[in-house]
């Protein structure tokens, strides 16, 4: 892990083991749940030809994972500041697991989206309190770099939803490759009863709140030394998470409907998700130098442009381009505001605060994947389509450069 970890300040300490195992250890569970995500990408692609699902069908498979998360986001971010941020992230991660491994052996479509629903708790509850669980043991120089190099993991679990997909799915007939797939995402259960041995206590500088009812710890977000963090960052995961889930949900599928064919259209999508590690190491490599909101504003607006040309090119080239543009500001992005939103919040709310802004955002990974089909039905080119999330994702960028305040170096324990 030390070769990938950027060079911090002159007056930073080299990485120590402790704080790299911590990263890894947490950024494994990371990983496994970005697999699920991706391969969900990928399996709507294949289901499309296994069960002749329409595209307002797949819209709602990608949503109904979404609803899930938004109820996971919020209802384990306030259980993590009760019951202590690992016991949540250990629970989280078996409960979108053992789902992901059942729903390999749905039958139905219904069965499916029931699976889907619990698959999204546990992966919308884990991410928000990992990335607090994580920013509350490291030091303030480099908490945002690490936080960020967290949320790289992510890169690599789309990258082997991407290898899986390629190789793994064409190997089998319609309606077994995609139910390989899921199997294969099942794994992170057994690497959950890992973690619940090997992870480190929650800091006791940063206790839970049992004594704290959470309709006290909802009220205290819209106190007035929060309100306008709280604002921001609602507006800010919502717009992220809706163009987020609204594109790379259905990557694999324009790319068909651009006229490539199933398996060429997982390559490019693996050729642009490489582009994520880049834009994640830039990102962690400028948060501590440059500070978090212009980290978020600069690579929000470079997710903007990008997804305006994605959506009008129409060659080879320039989709490939592109989409690699995409995916490193993009990522780069969110490694930005998984290290942004805890640092908003004290302690006795700052779980709540980012499971709260993380369940908000979870609404637009509801709308966003029903967008697509919605629009396209309604005559919308993919071009307008991509436009409409472009201009999203101004807002979001928008509404941290006149509302965020630079939290650089700050996580409050009271």
């Amino acid at each position: 892990m030390n070769a990938v970890v950027p060079p911090g300040p002159a007056s930073s300490p080299p990485p120590t083991p402790s704080r790299n195992r911590l990263l890894v250890t947490s950024g494994m569970g990371w990983m496994f749940d970005a697999m699920d995500v991706g391969l969900l990408s990928f399996i709507l692609a294949a289901l499309k030809a296994d069960w002749g699902l329409s595209a307002g069908q797949m819209g709602w498979i990608g949503a109904i994972n979404s609803i899930g998360m938004a109820v996971g986001a919020m209802m384990f971010g306030m259980m993590a500041d009760r019951i202590g941020r690992k016991h949540v992230f250990v629970i989280t991660l078996l409960l979108f697991a053992i789902a992901s491994g059942l729903s390999a052996f749905a039958s139905t479509l219904a069965v499916l989206m029931v699976l889907r629903f619990f698959i999204g708790m546990g992966l919308g509850g884990e991410l928000p309190v990992a990335s607090t669980y994580v920013s509350e043991r490291v030091p303030a120089h480099e908490r945002g770099r690490v936080v960020v190099l967290l949320e790289s993991f992510w890169a690599l679990g789309w990258i082997l939803a991407a290898l899986i997909a390629y190789f793994v799915i064409p190997r089998f007939d319609k309606d077994t490759g995609w139910r390989v797939a899921l199997l294969l995402g099942a794994l992170p259960a057994f690497y959950a009863l890992y973690l619940r041995r090997k992870l480190p206590d929650d800091k006791p500088t940063a206790p839970p709140s049992a004594g704290l009812p959470w309709t006290a710890r909802l009220a205290r977000l819209w106190a007035p030394e929060y309100k306008r963090a709280t604002v921001m960052l609602w507006v800010l995961w919502f717009t992220v998470v809706f163009s987020y889930y609204g594109m790379f949900l259905w990557l694999p599928s324009v790319m068909i409907g651009k006229g490539f064919a199933l398996i060429k259209s997982f390559e490019y999508v693996l050729l642009m998700t490489l582009a994520q590690l880049p834009g994640y190491f830039t990102a962690a490599w400028l948060i501590e130098r440059m500070g978090r909101k212009f980290v978020l504003v600069v690579y929000l607006l470079g997710t903007a442009g990008s997804a305006w040309m994605f959506g009008s090119a129409d060659t080879q080239e320039a989709l490939l381009l592109w989409g690699a543009l995409l995916s490193f500001f993009n990522l780069g992005a969110w490694g930005a505001l998984y290290a942004y939103s805890p640092e908003n919040y004290p302690a006795q709310i700052r779980a709540s605060g980012v499971g709260m802004a993380a369940g908000i955002g979870r609404i637009g990974g509801i709308l966003g994947p029903l967008t697509i089909p919605y629009l396209g039905a309604q005559g919308w080119a993919t071009g307008a389509i991509f436009g409409l999330f472009a201009v999203t994702i101004v807002v979001g960028a928008l509404a941290v450069a006149v509302l965020g305040r630079e939290t650089k170096g700050e996580l409050a324990v009271h």
